[in-house]
C-alpha cells in the first residue's frame, strides 16, 4: 500500500475484510428505493446500482442476468434475503 499510515492500512484492511456485507447493505437500500421510485430513469439507475453491487459480491451471473432480466424488486429482495441468510 502506497504512502498510507498504519492507521489509515488499518481502515484500508477493514473495509475490504467487511466489503461482502457492505455490498449487501447498499443492495438492501437499493431494494428499498426501487420501490419508491417514481420514474423509470431513477429505476434505471438503480438496476446498474444493483448489477454492480451483484458483481461485486461475485453473484453467479446466470442469477444476476435472471434478476436484472425480470427487474421486478420483489426478486431481487427474495434473492437478497437468501445471500443474507448465508444460502447460494
Amino acid at each position: 500500500m502506497g504512502d498510507f499510515t498504519p492507521h489509515q492500512k488499518k481502515i484500508i484492511n477493514r473495509y475490504y475484510d467487511h466489503r461482502d456485507h457492505i455490498m449487501l447493505t447498499k443492495l438492501q437500500e437499493i431494494v428499498t428505493e426501487l420501490y419508491l421510485a417514481d420514474t423509470e430513469a431513477k429505476q434505471g439507475r438503480l438496476w446498474k446500482r444493483a448489477e454492480t453491487a451483484m458483481k461485486n459480491l461475485k453473484i453467479p451471473p446466470t442469477v444476476a442476468s435472471r434478476i436484472l432480466a425480470q427487474k421486478k424488486p420483489e426478486v431481487l429482495a427474495q434473492n437478497l434475503r437468501q445471500w443474507l441468510d448465508g444460502k447460494p
